[in-house]
């Protein structure tokens, strides 16, 4: 059974679900959904019923992104980009393009790739209230859903036709997509291997570090711990390290040139961030390596320092960079 036929035999329960789930961050094709769905509104659905249906079920999975990017931050727009070669590249572009056109992003946010998921957690994250953003929100997923739905209605017959050529031409459907699939796998190979000259960066736990730190009452070295977390900016009442310096990544030229005095023999700087694998720590730390700076990455970030009873202060207000909020 094509996806044709499994959509005219369950049509509003997979368009449902589809818009759900891929409204609330996973890959699934919903374009692709719709236009099978409109088509077969000529047999066994209803228009009527399906844009609506489709319209509140992804409405519903951007309200979850939403209240993702109000209660958590940072940390679930760099989930979303975990997949992308540069994840701080993924977030900043679309917090960017956020910033510049402000909530009525959310008009066209949809038929735009990367900023469609990317779109709602950010909204959270920047306090815009809910009752703006599900209006907005709400605006442009009907026009995203229905502009979908009504070309695979007023396009069925070709879209009928793009089917059967596909079930007819099985064999190099299938060859093509095993090619994309193996460009992805060699692409994925190249990003690994050029990431594995991170591999000899020194990691220390945090509990390692905090013992050692409390044991050496004289140290003679001189012990830095650098905040590198990769946004510019803390949630309100945000802590970090105590003692700890800012290192911006996103200004790491600029930074490095504050950071020359350190840069000594006899000088241990140690960086944290939130991210998943430590990812932006080891990237800073390998240049800083560049620069002829011993340098470590404390596993695990902030959550493993304060878990292993390690200090905290709160992010002073000369570090934090103030974004728009459309509260």
């Amino acid at each position: 059974m094509g996806i044709l036929g499994i959509i005219a035999h369950h049509g509003y329960a997979v368009v449902a679900l589809v818009c759900f789930l891929a409204s609330a961050g996973l890959p699934l094709p919903i374009s692709i959904v719709l236009l099978g769905a409109g088509a077969a509104a000529h047999s066994s659905l209803s228009l009527a019923i399906l844009i609506p249906l489709a319209w509140f079920c992804a409405v519903a999975g951007d309200s979850v992104l939403y209240c993702g990017g109000k209660y958590t931050g940072w940390w679930l727009l760099s989930g979303l980009c975990r997949m992308s070669p540069n994840p701080e590249k993924c977030i900043f572009r679309s917090a960017a393009y956020f910033y510049r056109r402000g909530p009525k992003t959310l008009l066209f946010a949809k038929f735009l790739p990367g900023v469609s998921s990317m779109a709602a957690p950010l909204a959270g994250s920047l306090n815009m209230r809910y009752a703006r953003f599900v209006r907005y929100d709400a605006a442009g997923v009907l026009a995203y859903v229905s502009a979908w739905t009504m070309t695979g209605y007023l396009c069925s017959r070709f879209i009928t036709d793009v089917v059967r050529w596909v079930q007819e031409l099985g064999h190099a459907v299938a060859f093509c997509v095993l090619a994309l699939l193996i460009a992805y796998g060699v692409m994925y190979l190249i990003v690994h291997i050029r990431n594995r000259k991170y591999r000899m960066i020194e990691r220390v736990t945090a509990l390692e570090l905090h013992t050692k730190l409390q044991e050496a009452h004289n140290p003679d070295r001189l012990v830095i711990i650098a905040d590198v977390r990769s946004h510019g900016y803390y949630d309100p009442g945000g802590h970090r390290i105590k003692n700890s310096i800012r290192v911006e990544p996103s200004r790491l030229k600029e930074e490095l040139i504050a950071l020359r005095e350190f840069m000594q023999p006899e000088c241990e700087i140690y960086l944290y961030c939130s991210c998943i694998k430590d990812t932006t720590s080891v990237r800073i730390a390998h240049m800083l390596q560049q620069e002829n700076c011993k340098t470590a990455v404390i596993e695990g970030g902030l959550k493993a320092w304060i878990k292993a009873g390690g200090e905290i202060e709160m992010v002073p207000a000369t570090d934090i960079e103030h974004l728009p909020r459309f509260d």
